[in-house]
This record gives structure tokens, sequence and C-alpha cells, in this order.
């Protein structure tokens, strides 16, 4: 089985989350309002600001979208790609009260096998959510990891966001609490869950958005992630450019 199919296999059941950006992109990040909003399942979405980052050497990507920090949109079914354009298409969990905040909510897509991620990626998103992107292609495209190797992985979104892949129970994803400048890279520290907090013992990826955009200009090339028991061994490297 392909690295991309297997990784698929992980989405399909049921094991990513998909909302780590709950209003935490930051340290600064705005709390949710307290006011739930009913979304409309049947109402056409408007076209919305759409940003995507590498991930996973170019076997992935997150997708970036702009909405409730309780709603995040996930795929539907695999991308298609057609005429060099991809296209997802999103949706929302029937029944789910939304919170009124709006906040950064990435969305891990597995991209279709033999995809070049050296090759700038026009993107079509569809459903709840609907907008198009260009991801500039990675000018040091690397083999995907092994789907096994449950490695973290991150990528810059647009220029104040860097996109962070972790693995862990699906249930208990980290949240990101301070973002800081650590010399030629940049530190990311994860919020310590509470004692009592019980999480499932599977395995999932979990994506999590930081915003860097109160670092000023930086050359940084690396994540130094520590805490919200994240298992990382040294430096992880930033796919893509600022």
């Amino acid at each position: 089985m392909s690295r991309r199919l297997s990784f698929l296999g992980l989405l399909g059941a049921g094991l990513i989350v998909l909302g780590a950006a709950t209003g935490c992109a930051s340290g600064a990040a705005s709390a949710p309002s307290s006011a739930p909003a009913q979304p409309d399942a049947t109402a056409s979405a408007e076209p919305s600001p759409v940003e995507a980052g590498w991930l996973n050497g170019g076997a992935s990507i997150a997708l970036v979208t702009w909405g409730s920090s309780s709603c995040v949109a996930r795929i539907t079914d695999v991308p298609t790609v057609a005429d060099g354009v991809l296209t997802v298409d999103l949706t929302e969990r029937p029944g789910t009260t939304c919170t009124g905040d709006m906040v950064p909510r990435p969305t891990l897509v597995p991209l279709p096998e033999g995809l070049d991620a050296s090759k700038d990626l026009e993107i079509s998103v569809t459903g709840v959510v609907t907008g198009r992107a260009t991801l500039p292609g990675l000018t040091d495209a690397v083999a995907p990891p092994a789907a096994t190797d449950f490695e973290p992985s991150a990528g810059w979104v647009g220029d104040s966001l860097v996109a962070i892949l972790t693995y862990g129970s699906s249930s208990c994803p980290p949240a990101v609490e301070t973002v800081s400048a650590q010399q030629d890279a940049i530190a990311v520290g994860f919020a310590t869950p509470p004692a009592d907090q019980v999480c499932t013992l599977d395995i999932a990826p979990r994506l999590s958005v930081a915003d860097v955009s109160g670092l000023g200009e930086t050359s940084a090339t690396t994540l130094v992630l520590s805490g919200g028991d994240v298992n990382v061994d040294g430096p992880v490297s930033i796919l893509g450019t600022r």
C-alpha cells in the first residue's frame, strides 16, 4: 500500500483531529465567543480566504480557512487533480453548534499519488467553504516519510502562520500556548494538559497553527517544539517559504 493511501486510511478511520487551532494560533489568541450560532448546511458558501502549506515532505498539505473554532471543516473524499488544479471538498459535522469566533482552522489534506511538490499547486476549495489559493512549489522537496514514522512536520502558511503536524491521541490535540524567537529557530510551546484529562489510546495526526506575525521579519527555517506531551527529537524543518 502506498504511503499516501496508508495516510488516507488514518483519515478514513476517523482518527484525524482537524480542530487543533481552537483559538490557539498563538499565546495572544483571542478567546472564542460564548454565543453559539447554528450553521445552515443548505446555504451556499460565500467565497472565503484560503491558504495552504506543505507537510510531510510534500505528501500532504495544511489547508487553512477562517471561521468558527468549534466547526472545523473536514474533507469529504479523496481530493482530485484535473487540468493542474487540486479540488478539495469540505464539509462540517452535521448538527454541530458553532461558536461565533473567527480563527484560522487547519484541515489536513493528503495529496494524490504522483503529484509533483516541486511545482506550484493551484487549489480550489468547494463545499461549506469556497475559495482558491496558489501554493508555491517546494524548491527542495524531500521524500515523504512513511505513514508509520509519526514524525512531526511543519510548513509555512502565508507569511504569518506555521502549520504543525504532530501525532498522538485524537481526543487530546496539543494547543499552541507560546511562540517566540530562539536564535535561528522559532520556539513553539504547547499548553500543559489538565492533570485529570482522559485521552484515547490511539495514534492520530493532529494539526495546529502557530501565529508568528508578532516575531516580525525572521529567516527561521526550523521549529523547536516543547510541552503538551508532544514527543519530538530535535528541531522540525519548516517546509516552503514565508
